[in-house]
């Protein structure tokens, strides 16, 4: 994963929102009880908070993600959600480029600088970047699915989810060219496309059939 793939992302992102009209901007997102204008919120909302993890850690400080930690990002997400589309697509747009400018400045000796998101680093910062924009994306309903997710992308998501397989269950999800196991136990099998098996693990509808019997999974790390 580079930058190119975070720009790629992004770039796909704001194709899609370039015309959101009022309608669109009300409808359901494909996360149950957020509208595409408390998604597009969110995307802005984490791209300013990242921007300041990178200018900081550039800096040489540390400051929190959010103002309020996570009660004040989800009062900040409720409370723009129902602007207008033309400022859901403003504000979207602004935050999105600024945080581009600012992943531009880091320089190869910078990515192990510390940043308080999850207590990491700016390269775990610019990986974080990538899931939230892709992701994000495909929770908007507007075309883009999972199954339009890379194979890199897909082994990525896996792997920072792993914390989501049960104790005891051996998770084994196999697509057609990729065997993906996760913890120690009892063997559970899922067969299907990386991208449907993924999405699953991700928490998302998959696009296509998964063939075994799935168990309930751990919350988000």
């Amino acid at each position: 994963m580079a930058l190119i793939d975070v720009r790629a992302a992004a770039d796909q992102l704001l194709a899609l929102v370039a015309d959101l009209d009022e309608p669109t901007a009300r409808g359901d997102s494909a996360l149950p009880g957020w509208s595409r204008g408390h998604v597009i919120t969110h995307i802005a909302s984490f791209s300013e908070a990242m921007t300041r993890q990178v200018d900081e850690a550039l800096q040489g400080g540390l400051v929190e993600m959010y103002d309020g930690g996570r009660p004040g990002r989800d009062a900040a997400i409720e409370a723009g959600a129902d602007r207008s589309a033309a400022e859901l697509r403003t504000h979207l747009t602004e935050a999105v480029t600024a945080l581009l400018a600012s992943w531009d400045k880091v320089s190869p000796t910078d990515w192990p600088l510390p940043i308080l998101h999850r207590n990491s680093n700016l390269s775990a910062g610019l990986q974080a970047t990538w899931r939230e924009l892709t992701i994000h994306t495909t929770d908007l309903d507007l075309g883009p699915t999972p199954a339009t997710w890379s194979p890199s992308f897909c082994l990525h998501l896996l792997d920072f989810l792993r914390p989501r397989t049960p104790d005891n269950i051996h998770l084994i999800l196999e697509a057609e060219d990729t065997t993906w196991e996760n913890g120690t136990g009892e063997q559970v099998k899922l067969t299907g496309a990386l991208t449907d098996l993924t999405a699953w693990y991700a928490g998302r509808t998959a696009p296509g059939p998964i063939t075994g019997a799935a168990p309930n999974l751990l919350p988000w790390p």
